[in-house]
């Protein structure tokens, strides 16, 4: 079956969905030690969370680059993830889909969550022709993820070494069965529509 353009794909429960971000360990370390973001987390930043553990992969080179050495799995409730969607723009002007550059200018700013949709990556990190989404999350949205939507940290770095050992060694099925269950998250036009090129 062909993969949807602009898809949701992740590792999800009936109630929680799992994201990823990386971070220096002086972050990363403490804030799955405690299982929630510490209080020196910066919650009036923008943040941005990736459902696919491969784009995650791409972005911090499998937890190589500097200040992304600690990889997180952070499972966020479904609600705050829906609400996340609905209440997000996406951060380039659309024609079609905007009115105009002016108001999408306006929702963008006004929004608390942008949307990004950028290719998928294969295991080797190679682009795919369709999409994976980001959220990027700032003022309430940032604060809500922190404070009332995270359900559980873990850090996963020691798996992204092992996946990325094992494909430096020529192990690419035994890489594959590592990789998280990631299956299509059950969002339909109510919650994309908007956010859909």
């Amino acid at each position: 079956m062909e993969e949807p353009r602009h898809g949701i794909r992740a590792v999800h429960s009936a109630s929680t969905i799992t994201v990823y971000q990386a971070y220096a360990p002086e972050i990363g370390l403490p804030t799955a030690r405690l299982g929630r973001f510490p209080a020196t987390w910066k919650r009036d930043r923008m943040t941005w969370v990736k459902p696919s553990f491969l784009w995650m992969m791409y972005r911090c080179g499998w937890g190589t680059k500097e200040r992304q050495e600690t990889v997180l799995a952070i499972e966020i409730t479904r609600e705050g993830f829906e609400w996340a969607l609905r209440h997000a723009c996406l951060s380039h002007y659309e024609p079609g889909l905007h009115p105009d550059r002016a108001t999408w200018r306006r929702d963008l700013r006004q929004a608390p969550v942008r949307v990004q949709w950028d290719p998928e990556r294969d295991l080797h990190l190679r682009p795919l022709p369709h999409r994976s989404l980001q959220l990027g999350l700032s003022g309430e949205g940032a604060r809500r993820y922190a404070d009332e939507w995270t359900v559980a940290v873990t850090d996963v770095t020691p798996l992204v070494h092992e996946i990325h050992t094992l494909l430096r060694e020529g192990e690419q099925d035994a890489a594959t069965r590592l990789l998280p269950g990631e299956r299509p998250y059950p969002a339909g036009d109510e919650l994309l529509a908007h956010l859909r090129a």
